[in-house]
């Protein structure tokens, strides 16, 4: 993955505080938003943050949680590192939801953390907590700044990592001690790192897998996939008229309108789509790790070597064969793979073409919504996300959750570009309205809406004030059911007739957002009453929230509870 080129700020040349070199740092690899929670522990860091106002926003959120969340939002969107700063010890175990999306997710963020005195480590002192055993597990890299006159070298090294091979989190803990102490070694930027392309030979064996295939499937997910590379990959498979499947909560990698988008490998799939992946002789993997959602746990392809003639390409050399052994594997960059593959001659004859109009059809047909039984109640869901896809425009930022509600915008809705969808893979309930309000925050020129179930909202809905204060424009979606709808289905599927922890009664949503500095709240209990509530949300000045009474008998779009 290719770095972007970083702002190259001036810096002082003057002995400095190792406080002062990390936002030297921050500065000098074109960081120009923080998210924090402000502690005690790294007091020097929000000091020397006050003399960076003019390049660095400091947007401070109402819980650590909401800021790690918000920090990784931001690396998605855009490819750079997403950044957090928080306390000690309570800070950092609430920030650690970020640092584990980040990591599922393949998100480039560094976590900084404060930390007690050196002089106090190892005597289980006030908030202390060894983050490299906590987070070794989680991060790519954990390291704790002992001496100031390493910080430069630390934090460049940081923003390497999280971006090299498999993007993923950093943590790095900041003694408060250290933090005070000066250094006349300034900061630098990290150098920035060439693409992996395939190599001819590679590329020559594939595309003699493809033109030998009478099904092949692409499979695209991941992260670092930029609008260039979007269409690189629109080009490649339209030439070619392959069918593209896009990985768990990665249908933006792919305009979901194109003839050959075949469907969204997650939860809720289509049987067809399934039986499609089951059928293909050949299977181009760019990008994904091919997981256990993208999969139906590891049952589409056989581990540990699939039936289908599988090609896998993936930055992290350690994602090759982890699962499935692959006939041809290459470590590479998505980016420069796929353009290197729209540079590959297309094929006169193929064999495969009914079989991507038929995959197509078949999905088609699904991304419709289904009619309703005569005895539903409240607002289609469906029909709601589907009138939501059709007005947005296509560069809005569409965020959510977990939980059932999320099947219905990922089946009804049409992503159009790249790095549109917010959703996380590690299926980490209350990231939307956070990730909602960083979108805002990122791209003030474009609409944003999070979908939200009312368990997933309540994870987080103080950070509505977080979108007010700094006025930032999105539109909130709350599908209330009453209920914890995703565990309610496996219940009623395990324990039929006993409803024990599911039930959930929530605030006057409309109330809470009217309290928290909402431009427009209502609450819409028909479908018919949908559109125009969307579009008056849509033309508030602030943030908006709808709350959509729903069914809580219906469970699924094709599941209803009796």
């Amino acid at each position: 993955m290719l770095e972007d080129t970083p702002s190259r700020t001036a810096v002082s040349t003057a002995s400095r505080t190792a406080g002062q070199v990390l936002v030297d740092s921050l500065r000098l690899h074109g960081v120009d938003r923080v998210f924090c929670v402000p502690g005690e522990s790294y007091l020097a860091v929000l000091d020397a943050l006050h003399d960076a106002q003019d390049s660095i926003q400091l947007v401070v959120t109402k819980h650590e949680g909401g800021a790690a969340n918000m920090a990784e939002a931001d690396g998605k969107m855009t490819g750079r590192p997403g950044i957090c700063m928080v306390t000690r010890g309570p800070g950092a175990t609430h920030a650690s939801i970020g640092v584990h999306i980040a990591q599922q997710d393949s998100t480039p963020m560094i976590l900084f953390v404060g930390q007690i005195a050196r002089s106090q480590v190892g005597r289980d002192a006030f908030q202390e907590v060894d983050y490299q055993a906590m987070f070794g597990g989680l991060a790519k890299w954990v390291v704790e700044v002992t001496d100031a006159a390493r910080m430069a070298e630390i934090v460049a090294r940081a923003f390497h990592t999280a971006v090299s091979g498999r993007p993923g989190p950093v943590v790095v803990s900041l003694p408060e001690d250290m933090l005070v102490e000066r250094t006349d070694k300034q900061a630098f930027a990290s150098c920035a790192l060439e693409p992996v392309p395939p190599s001819s030979a590679a590329l020559e064996r594939i595309a003699q897998a493809l033109q030998g295939a009478r099904q092949p499937l692409v499979v695209v997910g991941g992260s670092g996939w930029s609008a260039q590379a979007s269409q690189q990959l629109q080009r490649f498979v339209a030439a070619w008229n392959l069918p593209v499947a896009c990985a768990f909560r990665r249908q933006d990698v792919l305009d979901n309108r194109s003839a050959n988008y075949v469907g969204h490998l997650g939860l809720g799939m289509s049987a067809a789509l399934k039986e499609a992946v089951k059928s293909a002789d050949v299977i181009l993997a760019i990008g994904t790790r091919l997981g256990d959602v993208s999969t139906d746990s590891y049952t589409l392809l056989e581990v540990p070597e699939p039936r289908q003639k599988l090609i896998h390409i993936h930055p992290d050399a350690n994602e090759i064969g982890r699962v499935y052994r692959p006939a041809i594997g290459l470590q590479a960059d998505s980016a420069s793979s796929i353009a290197a593959l729209a540079a590959l001659a297309a094929p006169t004859n193929r064999a495969w073409d009914a079989w991507t109009s038929g995959a197509r059809q078949a999905h088609t047909a699904f991304s419709l919504p289904p009619a309703r039984v005569a005895e539903a109640s409240g607002v289609d869901l469906g029909a709601a996300i589907a009138h939501a896809s059709a007005e947005l425009p296509d560069d809005a930022l569409v965020s959510n959750g977990a939980g059932n509600y999320s099947v219905w915008l990922h089946r009804f809705y049409q992503y159009r570009g790249a790095r549109t969808e917010l959703a996380t893979t590690c299926g980490a309930m209350g990231y939307g309205v956070p990730a909602a309000v960083a979108a805002a925050l990122r791209h003030p020129d474009r609409e944003v809406l999070c979908v939200a179930g009312d368990g997933c909202f309540l994870m987080y809905p103080q950070e509505l004030a977080t979108a007010a204060e700094h006025g930032a424009r999105l539109v909130v979606i709350v599908v209330n059911n009453g209920m914890y709808g995703t565990i309610r289905m496996h219940q009623e599927k395990h324990y039929p007739g006993r409803v024990s922890g599911t039930r959930l009664v929530g605030p006057d949503y409309v109330a809470l957002a009217q309290a928290m500095g909402a431009a427009h709240a209502e609450r819409v209990d028909t479908t018919e009453g949908f559109p125009a509530a969307l579009a008056r949300a849509r033309q508030a000045a602030g943030f908006s929230l709808i709350e959509l009474i729903t069914d809580p008998r219906q469970i699924t779009p094709a599941l209803r509870l009796n």
